[in-house]
This record gives C-alpha cells, structure tokens and sequence, in this order.
C-alpha cells in the first residue's frame, strides 16, 4: 500500500514538473522565438511632424545710393526692422514669414558701380564687389533722375540676387521711418518676385493640404514640373521618319555642352541628372495630320496632341538601370509628303515656337526641312538642323518641367534675361525655396503614413535597417526645418533631399511585405496542430492532481471533525 502511494506522489510530481517545465520554459520560449521581430522608432518624433510648422526666414538689404536721402534721414541708417506674417493653412500644416531687412548707405565702390552706363554692368560690377548669400535679396535704391533705368521702368531685376528700385516718393521733409514706409510696398513686390510668394509656397506643400487652397495658376506650374527626386534623366531624340528623303545630322553633343549643360550645372545643388541622346528612324507621330487649304500645309490641331505622345513613346524604350524620372525632348523631322507641318494652339493660330509640352513628361518640337532644298534636289537631302533654334525651346520647355516657374513680372519691372546660364541666381533661390518645402512636405507625409501602417498591423518586421533609415528622416526633416528657420536656404534644401531619399527608401523596402500577409488566426492554425497533442495530457494530469487534491482535503477534513 506504501509502495503505491509513493507511485501515485512521483507521478503527480512528474506531471507537475512537465507542467511547469511548459509553463516556465516553453511557452515564453516559444513566445520569444516566434514573435515579430520589430526595431524602436522614435514615434514621440514622428507624430509631432504631423503638425508641421514652417518658418521662412529671408534677409533682405536695402541700400541707399547717393540722391536717395538727405542727410537729416542718412544720419540715423543704418537701421533693421524684423516684420512676420503668419498663415494657417490647415489644421496641421501652418506657414511663418520672417522678413529681417536691414538698411544702409551705399559704398564708394558701389557708387561707382552705380554709375556704369547700363543696368546690366552695373549688376555684374556689384557682383564683383559682393556676392550675395543663396536666398537673401539685395535692393539698391537710387535716384530718380538715374538713367540706368528706362523712364518706364521702376525696378531693373539682374541675374543675380540685386535689384535697382527707382526712389520717386521719398520727400525731404519725411522722416527716416516714413520714407522706409512709402519704399516697404515696393520692396515686398520684389521679395515676392526675386525669393518666393505665398502661392508658391502653398502650391509646394500639394502634399499635405487641399487643392482648394491653391490657386489655379500655382497648381498648374506645380502640376506642370516634375516631381522632387535626387535625379533624372534627360532623353533627347530627333525622329527621322523619312530617311530616304532626309539625311539629318544634328550637333547634339555641342549643343548640350553650349545650351543645356550651365543650366544642369546651376541646379546641380537639387538633383544630379544624366543626359543622353538617340535618333530614331521611320519613327511617326501616329496622329494623320490634315492639309489646311489656307496655309498650304499640313497642321495637327491641340486636341489631337494627346494621341501623339503613346505612340512615339513606346518607339523611344526605358532605362531599366535607374529608377529616377526621365525627361523626354523630341525633334521631329516630318517626311516629305507630310512637310510643311505646323502645331495649331486651341486658338487656331500656329504655335511661334512649333513645338508643345506634356507635364512631367517632356516637349516635342516640329522641324520643318522642306524649304532647305528645291524640287529638282537629289534624295537623301543632307540636312544640318539649326541647333540654336531647338535648343532654344527646349531649354525653355525644360526649365518648366523642372519647376522654374515663369511668373509675369509686377507693372514697371524689368527682369534681365539669364543668357547663357540658362537660369539667374534669384530664380535659382526660388527654385530652392519650392523645392525645400516640397521635399520637407513629402517626407513628413511618407514618414508618418509609414508609422501609422507599422503601428496599426503588429506583425510587420521592422529590422534595424528600416528603423535607422526611419531616424535618419526624422533627424534629418527636424535639421530642415530648423535650416529654413535660420534662413540658410542651401542647408535646408541638403537636408531635406537627405530627408526625402531616407524615408522613401524606409516605405518602399521589401522587408514591410515579409509577414503582412500572415496573421494571428493564421498563426494559431499552424501551432494548435503541434501543441494540442502534448498540452492534452499534460492539462489531464494537472486535472486529475487537482481532484485528488481536493477529496484528500476532504477526507482530512472529515477526520478532524
């Protein structure tokens, strides 16, 4: 009888410790082992960027040349004066102008630039004297009685960052602070025109806020440019469809080196691009254009320009090699049955430049030839394509899709031509301002779309790779921020690009994808099959201790009583 109790007691022993064995040790290790494996992220970080608050910060100079004031105003310059605006956009997003200008009187040396017979030279003498930083503007007042402008022109806007303000209101008897007043109207017109306007900046967040708080001008220059990316590719082609009749050459390589290549040089600080070139032969439109009796020339009218771009676009194939945005320039050469041809806008009229563009894709350019050789010419006609007349519309086509936005001046201003830069300093700051905030919108928004999907679905792996792609956005849209606040326009925009090439790299990795399709039903499906055999016994073991457990206390019960 001893004998058996001691069997039954090393049982329930036994079965007590394979239980607590499961229990202790196998369960949590089972726990630990299976679990989704994911990395910290700083959420406290990413919700506050979803309010975002920007502060643009731009340093302005005004300085008076000899004439401007009377020596009772120029006793008390230099002066400074800080004046912000706010905008709430949305409940989420909200804008801060800071505009700090300072004030002072003009330099010999800038007297004497001053006194260069044309605008022009003196905003390259002033460049030489001082070179302004990226994103400040410089106003130079001068007389009215100056003839470095024309009587019709009230501001001369140069390639740099400097503007020539004819001073017309300011009175002897004023005060220093009531003529800085009668000026500050005039001088807001050129910071808006020279650094960046409330539409531009709201038309760079798209983004975040509504359409409705757009204008319709902004949204189309912002719908017209290509997206923000650390580069793209720029393609230009020349189609040939009629070889037998036309042998085209064209200079391109010279021509991109001459025309294209200063500006890419200019915007090197946005994105890094690539430029290639191709000629496609028996490449057509595939639109029919049609004879119009009036002009004695074929014409394709603005409604038939969209069916023009599928089918030359699959003759033009793809760089698989890289993932950035190509931009497509194409110059067309019609065949000889089809020549003359001209583009009609949607008025009817011939386009001047024969040409047209599609947003964020590229422009295509009508080449006429048939006036280059006579009736009794011998076919192939060698033709020499004027690459100064194309390359002059495609530049102008391609400072559109890269968001150099072509505002019409305020009435009496004058803005000098960029020449062979292709892009003046100030257009460049605008440039830069758009694109900053742009990049700082996007990022924000993909970097917390990214945490609202790894918090919401618990079984997606997040490795450390993601987890550090993800803090480098974060640390690097804060420094962004912080930048434009500053004032320090090429920093922002460095950090931003940094910002907006981590967390897209963070969204779009693969490894998201790993375990999102393999939920906890699906989990506990696999498992039960393999634990339900070995829990069963166990769990009847501790059934039938507890039992006996319970009728001993009983029985010990019932003896004490």
């Amino acid at each position: 009888m001893a004998a058996l109790q001691l069997e039954k007691q090393r049982g329930r022993y036994a079965a007590l410790a394979i239980a607590a064995v499961v229990i202790v040790v196998g369960i949590p290790l089972w726990w630990k082992t299976t679990q989704t494996y994911r990395a910290w992220l700083p959420f406290s970080e990413i919700s506050e960027l979803a309010t975002l608050r920007l502060q643009l910060s731009v340093d302005i100079e005004v300085i008076f040349s000899r004439g401007t004031l009377t020596p009772e105003q120029q006793k008390k310059v230099p002066l400074s004066h800080v004046k912000e605006k706010e905008h709430e956009v949305d409940g989420k997003t909200g804008l801060r102008y800071k505009f700090e200008t300072k004030y002072r009187i003009a330099t010999i040396m800038e007297e004497d630039a001053l006194n260069q017979p044309s605008a022009a030279e003196a905003d390259l003498s002033l460049h030489m004297l001082t070179e302004s930083a990226c994103g400040s503007v410089v106003v130079y007042v001068i007389p009215e009685s100056s003839t470095l402008l024309p009587q019709d022109v009230k501001v001369y806007v140069g390639r740099r960052r400097t503007a020539l303000l004819r001073s017309t209101t300011i009175r002897s008897s004023w005060t220093l602070k009531e003529a800085l007043s009668s000026l500050d109207p005039q001088v807001e017109q050129i910071v808006n025109t020279m650094s960046f306007s409330h539409q531009d900046i709201i038309a760079a967040l798209s983004d975040r806020v509504r359409l409705a708080k757009v204008t319709k001008e902004s949204m189309a220059d912002s719908m017209r440019a290509i997206k923000s990316s650390p580069g793209y590719e720029i393609t230009f082609s020349l189609l040939n469809p009629d070889p037998k009749s036309h042998n085209v050459q064209w200079n391109i390589e010279g021509a991109v080196h001459s025309y294209i290549q200063p500006l890419l040089n200019k915007l090197a600080p946005i994105a890094n691009f690539s430029v290639d070139s191709q000629i496609l032969y028996f490449a057509v439109l595939g639109v029919n254009p049609r004879f119009d009796n009036n002009v004695s020339a074929y014409t394709l009218s603005a409604d038939s320009l969209s069916h023009v771009i599928n089918p030359v676009e699959a003759r033009l194939g793809s760089n698989a090699a890289s993932s950035n945005p190509v931009l497509n320039f194409l110059l067309y050469v019609p065949d000889a049955h089809h020549s003359p041809l001209f583009i009609k806008d949607r008025s009817k009229r011939e386009a001047p430049s024969n040409a047209f563009h599609s947003p964020r894709w590229g422009g295509i350019m009508v080449y006429n030839v048939n006036d280059m050789y006579g009736p009794e010419a011998q076919l192939p006609v060698d033709i020499n394509i004027n690459m100064a007349k194309v390359m002059g519309v495609f530049l102008a086509q391609l400072r559109l899709m890269l968001g150099v936005q072509h505002t019409p001046p305020p009435p009496g201003f004058m803005l000098q031509s960029p020449g062979s830069a292709g892009l003046a300093d100030w257009e460049l700051d605008r440039l830069l301002w758009s694109r900053s905030v742009e990049n700082i919108a996007t990022a924000s928004t993909t970097i917390t779309s990214l945490a609202q999907l790894l918090d919401q679905i618990g079984n997606i792996v997040i490795n450390d790779n993601i987890a550090q792609q993800v803090s480098n956005a974060v640390t690097s849209l804060q420094s962004a921020v912080a930048e434009l606040e500053a004032g320090n326009l090429a920093f922002a925009l460095q950090y931003s690009r940094e910002a907006i090439l981590a967390s897209e790299r963070a969204f779009f990795n693969p490894s998201l994808l790993h375990l999102l399709y393999f939920p906890d039903d699906q989990k506990f499906a696999i498992y039960i099959p393999l634990f339900l055999p070995m829990c069963v016994p166990i769990v009847l073991s501790l059934l039938k201790i507890g039992k006996e457990t319970k009728r001993m206390r009983a029985e010990k019960q019932t003896k004490n009583d």
